[in-house]
């Protein structure tokens, strides 16, 4: 098992940039595959990026792409998300989810674990 802890969100003027991080507890960080997910208020969450076990392969949501990138840390058990060029329709809560697995996952429903979540708010 897995916990997860979102840390970086706020408030930041459209253009800036910002760096979420999640840190995981418990062992064998590296047979997991990691992915970031979204939630703005109203609306479902939504697949953002996510990273294979050992960082080979990516995947990005058609909104974030060439603008976010994920990264993760497998000696520190950390996965980041650097978002970039950011817009108002990028604030949302931020969630880092886990499962087992060595390939690349963006679907929702095939995460086993999730972290709370930090606001991400960009003004316009």
């Amino acid at each position: 098992q897995v916990q997860l802890v979102e840390s970086g969100g706020g408030l930041v003027q459209a253009g800036g940039s910002l760096r979420l991080s999640c840190a995981a507890s418990g062992r064998s960080f590296s047979s997991y595959a990691m992915g970031w997910f979204r939630q703005a208020p109203g609306k479902e969450r939504e697949f953002v990026a996510a990273i294979a076990w050992n960082g080979g392969r990516t995947a990005y949501a058609d909104s974030v792409k060439g603008r976010f990138t994920i990264f993760r840390d497998n000696a520190k058990s950390t996965v980041h998300l650097q978002m970039a060029s950011l817009k108002s329709e990028d604030t949302a809560t931020y969630a880092c989810a886990a499962v087992r697995g060595y390939g690349l996952v963006t679907s929702t429903n095939e995460y086993h674990y999730w972290g709370q979540g930090t606001q991400v708010t960009v003004s316009s």
